[in-house]
């Protein structure tokens, strides 16, 4: 028996023990120590390497373990052979990261940007110390898997006096996320279905059918939303749509539409139509669009909707309305399913809804965008005719036209490289088109005074000069 030669360096934060096992297990490995080796007891090499015997012991057990040595009644331990493990030691990946300059942008027109500086801080940070108290330990088990009842109650109340959305809390999910939900929707329409979207349309949306493996058809949009014609000569048994404020286009689904709609949806049992009610909260001029769900006999309508735009993007609350002939498809199919979020947020919100703060919230938010975007279009009116927009009448964007020869991808990188990021229509689009130019403008998240000069950046970077004819 040979004594191991095995370095030790008690300044290091591995423990002694585990630099002992990695220097056998590799020299095992190796092949530095054969087959049928028998091993120092652990006696001797604890007094060899100055450590005590339950360090060695530590070390052996866990060699053993893993079937590096084997241990045989008053003779000792053994090298075991390792041929059958397939052990390879992988080699190590360094991570390279992209050598991609950060982008500087000073101006940013996205359109999922809130007014951050608007939210009612006091009002969530007192329900959030009510809620974060010992009375409140119940909180910390897991809750109903559709969401806790509360919640669900006030998403079913708001839902009726601002929708027209009748529903029972039993027909709502609760999920974190559009993109959450949706997979469970796909899920139970089944493997069969086929779903026509919206060309130019949300593009989280088209990558979640993508990624679960259905058919995406695009349909394309007009002034008057989805063209349900073109919808009803595809193979297509769900509808995806944004009727009340189309994303990205702005367009509001005509009344006639909204009726050839849900005669499509009640023409076969198989045929569905998915609402993304997603910012209805704000339109501002008129009455409010009324929802699909709300016109709909059949119980063809799945409604979908956030309050990603109406609170935070980060609170990761969403939420849908089975109708019932889905409702117990969802549930054989999701029985073990849990919430997919915390029990504390939904409590907050719910009561947030309750105390009619949600709402008071949502009047004055409407108020902030309705003068964000009045002042946007305001500075746009001295570009026209060069530029025209649309989609002003609800929403947190509007689209510019530029009527120019150059690209949209060429107006883009030249905005870019002003420090002002732009989004154009055909990133929209499964099929882009050719035609003027046209940019989302997001204005949720500019500062109000700062819109009219951001404006003026932006048409100076692309040449645009001021003129005396008006904007339509």
């Amino acid at each position: 028996m040979e004594m191991l030669f095995i370095q030790l360096d008690k300044s290091l934060e591995v423990p002694l023990y585990e630099q002992i096992y990695n220097q056998i297990q590799r020299d095992i490995t190796e092949g530095k120590l054969p087959v049928g080796m028998k091993l120092p007891s652990k006696r001797q090499l604890g007094e060899f390497l100055s450590v005590s015997q339950t360090t060695i012991e530590l070390a052996y057990g866990q060699l053993a373990a893993e079937g590096f040595i084997s241990s045989k009644p008053r003779k000792g331990y053994f090298v075991q052979a390792i041929e059958e493990l397939a052990y390879v030691q992988p080699a190590k990946l360094k991570y390279r990261p992209a050598s991609k300059e950060q982008e500087k942008v000073s101006i940013d027109f996205s359109p999922g940007k809130i007014d951050t500086g608007s939210f009612p801080f006091t009002q969530w940070r007192k329900y959030a110390r009510d809620i974060i108290d010992n009375s409140s330990e119940h909180l910390l088990l897991l809750g109903h898997p559709h969401g806790d009842i509360e919640l669900r109650r006030e998403i079913a109340r708001y839902l009726y006096h601002s929708r027209g959305v009748e529903c029972t809390p039993d027909q709502i999910i609760v999920g974190s996320g559009t993109e959450q939900l949706m997979p469970l929707v796909i899920r139970i329409l089944g493997e069969d279905a086929a779903y026509a979207i919206e060309d130019p349309g949300y593009p989280l949306t088209h990558h979640v059918f993508i990624h679960n493996n259905r058919e995406a058809i695009p349909i394309v949009v007009d002034e008057e939303g989805m063209d349900v014609r073109a919808l009803q000569r595809s193979e297509a048994t769900i509808a995806y749509v944004t009727p009340s404020h189309q994303f990205p286009t702005g367009t509001v689904l005509s009344a006639s539409r909204r009726t050839a709609l849900l005669n499509w949806a009640a023409s076969r049992e198989e045929n569905f139509i998915i609402e993304d009610d997603y910012d209805s909260e704000f339109r501002y001029t008129g009455r409010p669009i009324p929802s699909l769900h709300g016109m709909d006999k059949g119980g063809n309508v799945i409604y979908l909707s956030t309050f990603s735009k109406s609170l935070m993007p980060s609170l990761r609350i969403a939420y849908m309305v089975l109708p019932p002939s889905l409702l117990h498809r969802y549930e054989e199919a999701f029985i073990h399913y849990s919430s997919t979020v915390p029990r504390l947020d939904q409590h907050l919100l719910s009561r947030f809804m309750a105390d009619g703060y949600f709402s008071r919230h949502l009047n004055r938010m409407r108020k902030i965008y309705r003068r964000k975007l009045q002042s946007l279009t305001d500075a746009l009116h001295p570009y026209a005719p060069k530029v025209t927009y649309s989609g002003d009448e609800a929403g947190m964007h509007i689209i510019i036209t530029i009527h120019t020869n150059s690209s949209e991808k060429a107006l883009t990188e030249i905005a870019s490289q002003a420090g002002i990021r732009v989004y154009g229509l055909n990133g929209y689009r499964k099929l882009p088109v050719d035609g003027p130019p046209q940019f989302l403008l997001g204005f949720g998240g500019l500062a109000l005074i700062g819109i009219e000069r951001a404006v003026e950046k932006l048409m100076d970077a692309w040449s645009i000069q001021k003129s005396d004819g008006p904007l339509s």
